[in-house]
């Protein structure tokens, strides 16, 4: 028996590994091959996950370790697809490449998607699909419509319970039933990370840490806002007392953001320290204890959460939610997560609790409002959230126009419409 397994983040060859060690994949009777893409923007100068000095405690689980990357090379793994009447040629030459035969007898991939998941899934046929999340965007809806070659072999989706009580909506239009994975097995494979990682390149010490992202690179904000955000939850952490602070660059992120952060820094009086890229978060998690987690919109504020019971905090979330282009856009689940359900930091040091929201139902309204043709069972409790909630911060009103859950004179914000509007009530 042959199983072929892809990952593109530690995190999720961590969440792989946790699946492997609960027997989600039955026992260890045949090849287990470990497929990884480093789709970074620019690869040739990010490590690879198995790279990263983490990645050792990970490897004696599967047999062979392949990089996706070298197989379509020069070509960027998140933008080549194989052409139709490419198919056939180059998924013989990835079973010859990979000593597949005619299988594999099972295909374990995230991101189902988007590439090169998707390419994968396409290449990769006659064989049974399972689906593992990496994320916060589990609890969204399906990015893009699967063809029924993909959808019709994917037999289950395999996530952590970040978030207890909130329902995935990842691949749920297709029937697809969610299993989640023990909360322990997931920590005994951080741990294992985590002293792999003190081993080889050491830990840094920090009161509080900072979570970088990637969202200029995203198109999500400019660099100069993003700077701008690191700049804030520096000031934020500053103002609370913190005089020594970690940055976590994320892996696809590059150096200018703790550069920049640096000369902030230094105004501020505060040592930043920046962690190694290849060093996972969750390992800072485990070996340092941070008495404050700020980010935007990472899953890893909810896993510090969850998982560490450490204080977190969330910045510029209203700035990102606005920003996210078009509506469908998968990062507006994770965003409205943790925007809906984290403290939120100010520059001056506060810290406000977000108001109080049923967060299954609001995730569920703005499921539907992202991708309505494919849960329209949704459309009833979207209408009963709004009517209870309004679409405050979390909807935008051309959208709701669009879906016809709200009438153009409701979202018309000139002073006509706010005086048609104050009319109407006075007369109902």
């Amino acid at each position: 028996m042959t199983q072929l397994f892809y990952a593109s983040t530690l995190f999720g060859a961590m969440t792989l590994a946790a699946a492997i060690d609960e027997g989600r994949f039955g026992p260890h009777r045949g090849r287990r091959i470990l497929l990884v893409s480093n789709n970074a923007a620019i690869p040739e100068i990010t490590p690879s996950l198995d790279q990263a000095p983490g990645f050792a405690a990970l490897r004696p689980r599967f047999d062979e370790v392949w990089s996706w990357n070298d197989i379509v090379a020069p070509l960027h793994p998140s933008d080549w697809k194989a052409r139709i009447i490419e198919v056939p040629m180059l998924a013989r030459l990835l079973r010859s490449h990979l000593s597949l035969d005619e299988g594999p007898d099972e295909l374990v991939l995230e991101s189902i998607a988007v590439p090169p998941a998707r390419t994968i899934a396409g290449l990769v046929k006659d064989c049974p699909i399972t689906v593992y999340s990496d994320g916060l965007m589990s609890y969204g809806p399906t990015r893009d419509p699967l063809p029924q070659e993909i959808s019709g072999r994917i037999t289950r989706l395999l996530h952590l319970d970040l978030v207890p009580g909130l329902s995935p909506l990842l691949l749920s239009e297709y029937g697809v039933p969610a299993q989640t994975l023990p909360d322990q097995a997931f920590l005994r494979v951080i741990g294992q990370a985590e002293e792999h990682a003190r081993g080889t390149e050491g830990l840094a010490s920090g009161q509080a840490m900072i979570l970088g992202q990637y969202l200029s690179a995203l198109d999500i904000v400019t660099p100069e806002e993003e700077a701008g955000l690191h700049a804030d939850m520096l000031r934020g952490l500053a103002a609370r007392g913190f005089r020594t602070v970690l940055f976590k660059p994320h892996p696809a992120g590059g150096r200018r953001h703790a550069q920049q952060l640096r000369e902030t820094a230094g105004e501020l009086g505060v040592t930043l320290t920046v962690v190694g890229e290849t060093v996972p978060a969750e390992s800072c998690f485990a070996a340092l204890r941070p008495e404050l987690v700020v980010g935007c919109f990472s899953t890893a504020l909810i896993t510090a959460r969850q998982h560490f019971g450490l204080p977190v905090a969330a910045v510029g979330g209203e700035t990102v939610l606005e920003r996210l282009s078009p509506y469908e856009n998968s990062n507006r689940i994770p965003v409205t997560i943790t925007d809906a359900l984290l403290p939120r930091l100010s520059p001056d040091g506060s810290l406000r609790e977000p108001p109080t929201v049923d967060l299954q139902e609001l995730v569920s309204a703005v499921g539907y409002c992202m991708q309505s043709g494919s849960h329209p069972g949704l459309r009833e409790r979207t209408a009963a959230y709004l009517d209870a909630n309004g679409p405050a911060r979390y909807f935008k009103r051309q959208r709701l126009t669009a879906l016809e859950l709200v009438s153009p004179a409701a979202t018309d914000s000139s002073p006509l419409g706010k005086l048609r509007r104050r009319l109407s009530r006075a007369l109902s």
